[in-house]
């Protein structure tokens, strides 16, 4: 079945639990065994492990940071990328809670926390983290696509074009898939047809013409059963004297 991704563009993760501690004596790194390294060496180490995308050898080196430096929110947030990279969902969320334990303004934990949530389809948990990163640093597209996609999974439409929409004033490229990020499925084909649609209306009132067609074409791929309204809601109003409008749905008759 074809999908549409969604994408979560996560900033930073969490800090592992115990069943997913090294020995750090048992590690070599570059510079030698993981026990005779400074914490500063450890999170290097980690982050160009997580670069190359070796994510276990990642989690390996932040655990040993944290485990000398257990007041640090930054490793422990660094940990929870690599741990959510690998799949480990309840140890990127432990860590990220971590995170934000020792530092409650941190919004790129908030940020990661929400995303945790969201793949775990606790959608009410998520809203409430990336409500909080939002509000914290209300400048970062990123949080506004969260909160946007965790309006969305609850059905509040005008809530998530609003959150889009601020993504897309903050940096152009926002919704683009080529941007990266942790990717969340939706499920069924009338929710992608939906969400399809609010995209079209987005670039509608961007005045994108190109991306408001392409996503309406998307739209009407997965079945989309009132693509009519292009041609009713005020959000397409500057877009209907394209021709290519009428290739997609036909206008309605005098």
């Amino acid at each position: 079945m074809r999908t549409l991704m969604l994408r979560l563009l996560i900033v930073a993760v969490t800090v592992g639990v115990g069943q997913y501690a090294l020995k750090a004596e048992t590690v070599q790194g570059s510079q030698g065994p993981i026990s005779t390294m400074t914490v500063p060496q450890m999170e290097a180490a980690g982050d160009a492990a997580r670069a190359t995308k070796n994510f276990e050898e990642a989690i390996q080196y932040y655990q040993a940071a944290t485990r000398k430096d257990s007041r640090n929110p930054k490793l422990y947030n660094k940990l929870g990328i690599a741990q959510l990279r690998q799949g480990q969902l309840k140890a990127a969320r432990f860590s990220f809670q971590r995170a934000i334990k020792l530092d409650s303004k941190y919004a790129d934990a908030l940020n990661n926390l929400g995303a945790v949530y969201y793949m775990q389809k606790n959608y009410g948990g998520a809203l409430k983290q990336f409500k909080k990163a939002v509000a914290l640093d209300e400048t970062r597209a990123v949080f506004h696509v969260n909160l946007g996609a965790a309006w969305f999974a609850q059905k509040k439409l005008d809530h998530a074009i609003a959150e889009y929409a601020r993504a897309l004033e903050l940096n152009p490229d926002a919704l683009l898939a080529s941007s990266g990020g942790v990717t969340a499925q939706i499920a069924s084909p009338e929710e992608r047809a939906r969400y399809a649609f609010m995209l079209a209306k987005i670039y509608a009132q961007r005045g994108d013409a190109d991306e408001c067609l392409r996503h309406l074409r998307k739209a009407k791929e997965e079945g989309y059963r009132d693509l009519a309204n292009i041609y009713k809601d005020p959000e397409f109003a500057k877009m209907r004297t394209d021709p290519r409008f009428a290739e997609i749905a036909s206008p309605p008759a005098n």
